[in-house]
């Protein structure tokens, strides 16, 4: 039977790539989902998603350590502790993962894709100059003028000098550049960022956080730089739904910032 005008133009509204779903039938990506459920990994089906293909072995290794790394920080994290005070106010799990998600903006949990732009700007900078040292200076020249002296994915209000995430990420995208995995060299723009930041410190050393390790991750595996955000919540989501579940079985109500016996300072208006 012939589809109609209308059907067709119905049919048009939404198109996708990323799903075939009709009645009886699921495939992602082209391939269904009874070949795929119990045949690859939670980030292997992240990465096919958002990639559109598969990742091999070694890829979604690495792909997985960045996911594992940036889990949970704690409740001083804004995002978890904001999900834990939501489940006080009676609402269900869905909504303390919304809320403490929809924290993550520019400077809690955007960190990574404005790091992954800063390195993909070096790494064209390095295409016409051809030294890293030059492309990282004028690179981070341009970050400041733009978003001023706090350069993302560097510096940690509590890890310093050292977040302890970091070098383990840096260490396994070594070894996966020395398999050919992946390149390295935006491993070595991310170092070179951060003993580029030292100096101008006059060589006080700066921590390179979770969120430069990370960057170095996902642009070592191409993943455009808005993707980096989209997927650090992704990771995130688990520390947030765990302190929300947690926090629903110690059946706190209620439960605001700061203890109740403690006020904000009130300062008038001059």
């Amino acid at each position: 039977m012939t589809e109609s005008a209308d059907a067709a133009s119905i049919r048009k509204w939404w198109r996708t790539s990323i799903i075939d779903m009709k009645p009886g039938q699921i495939a992602f990506r082209g391939e269904p989902i009874q070949d795929l459920i119990g045949n690859i990994t939670f980030p292997q089906m992240i990465w096919m998603m958002t990639r559109g293909q598969l990742p091999d072995e070694k890829q979604a290794q690495l792909f997985e350590a960045a996911l594992v790394a940036g889990v949970d920080h704690g409740p001083q994290a804004p995002s978890i502790a904001a999900s834990r005070m939501a489940i006080t106010c009676g609402i269900g799990l869905n909504n303390a993962m919304a809320t403490g998600v929809n924290m993550l903006g520019d400077v809690h949990g955007g960190a990574g894709e404005q790091c992954a732009e800063l390195y993909y700007d070096i790494d064209r900078l390095m295409g016409s100059s051809g030294s890293l040292k030059g492309a990282v200076q004028v690179g981070l020249t341009n970050w400041k003028e733009k978003h001023g002296k706090i350069v993302s994915g560097f510096g940690h209000r509590f890890h310093k000098p050292v977040d302890p995430r970091a070098p383990r990420l840096m260490e396994l995208v070594r070894n996966a550049a020395s398999e050919g995995t992946v390149d390295g060299k935006f491993a070595a723009i991310g170092e070179a960022v951060q003993n580029q930041l030292a100096e101008d410190r006059g060589g006080r050393p700066i921590a390179m956080n979770i969120d430069g390790a990370t960057a170095v991750i996902f642009c070592e595996l191409g993943f455009p730089a808005p993707l980096s955000r989209g997927l650090f919540c992704l990771s995130r989501s688990v520390g947030i739904l765990s302190h929300a579940w947690e926090q629903m079985e110690q059946g706190a109500r209620n439960k605001g910032p700061m203890p109740t016996n403690f006020l904000p300072l009130y300062e008038p208006e001059e």
